[in-house]
């Protein structure tokens, strides 16, 4: 194996574990009483000055961008760091770190029945499998956290994270010809600073200042999830997509679920079921089915 590919393995799996860690950070900071927003706005201020740095520090030099490009650039951000991270916040409220990992998981499924729907794109027998697999897959998972708890909370924080996943979809289906023109890091990183000016924007609306006032471990949490599951995974990923592709660098994110049931076992005590796992499984798979070409 060459240096270039064992460097964009690496990359894809630090982005895959840096993006199964949020779901714990969000758990973790959760008991102190912090709500979604004021957590979601921490993060994202957090990690503010590293997009700001990298996506205007080549701004004269780069593509000029026009209105149509800043406003689709808005609704992208607004989908894909802001709608999704912040339906995703609020159903982690009421459902398992694991089975929020395994909702999420299904964009590629829907990413692709966009394209299907609102594209023109076909749509296969494999596929069909594909997206068959992932949400009997959810199904088993569903059944696993119904046995934990009050069934209302499973199914309202269910649909609020599979609305999270629907919105990084969209996301995902509109950005490809803008990644194309302006690349895969300028392009996040563009994107980022839409979704963090839209949630601030959300949190000056909805809260006083005072909200920013926490217990210090959330601001630990807080800092963590820029870190460690927003800077390094974002760029670890545009860059692991660079050194291998983007099909391939998914493929290595296919283990994003099973580490975050591994580290919700390990940090939040959560319980692993067999029905849980065969719904890892079967998700895991109905992934790899849709992502070969």
């Amino acid at each position: 194996m060459d240096g270039s590919r064992s460097l964009g393995i690496l990359l894809a799996l630090l982005a895959a574990l840096g993006f199964s860690m949020k779901a714990i950070f969000v758990k973790l900071a959760y008991p102190y009483g912090v709500d979604a927003i004021t957590l979601l706005a921490l993060r994202m201020g957090m990690a503010l000055p590293v997009f700001l740095w990298f996506g205007l520090r080549r701004q004269a030099s780069a593509v000029r961008l026009g209105g149509a490009d800043w406003l689709r650039l808005a609704v992208l951000g607004c989908l894909g760091y802001y709608g999704a991270s912040i339906l995703d916040f609020w159903g982690l409220a009421y459902i398992s770190a694991g089975l929020e990992r395994l909702i999420l998981f299904t964009y590629p499924t829907l990413t692709l029945l966009i394209g299907v729907l609102f594209q023109g794109k076909s749509f296969t027998r494999r596929q069909l499998l594909a997206v068959t697999l992932c949400y009997v897959g959810i199904g088993f998972a569903f059944v696993h956290d119904l046995g934990l708890g009050d069934a209302r909370s499973v199914l309202i924080g269910g649909a609020l994270v599979f609305a999270s996943s629907v919105s990084y979809a969209l996301y995902l289906a509109g950005s490809a010809d803008m990644i194309a023109r302006l690349g895969a890091m300028r392009f996040s990183a563009l994107a980022m600073l839409v979704s963090t000016a839209v949630t601030l924007l959300h949190f000056s609306l909805s809260q006083p200042l005072t909200a920013f006032v926490q217990p210090l471990p959330v601001y630990g949490w807080g800092a963590a999830m820029a870190l460690f599951a927003t800077i390094i995974p974002v760029f670890a990923q545009s860059a692991a997509i660079r050194q291998l592709g983007a099909g391939p660098a998914s493929l290595y994110g296919m283990v994003g679920p099973i580490l975050t049931i591994g580290f919700g076992w390990w940090l939040l005590a959560e319980h692993i079921s067999a029905a849980q796992a065969t719904g890892a499984a079967l998700v895991i798979a109905g992934i790899l089915i849709v992502s070969r070409k």
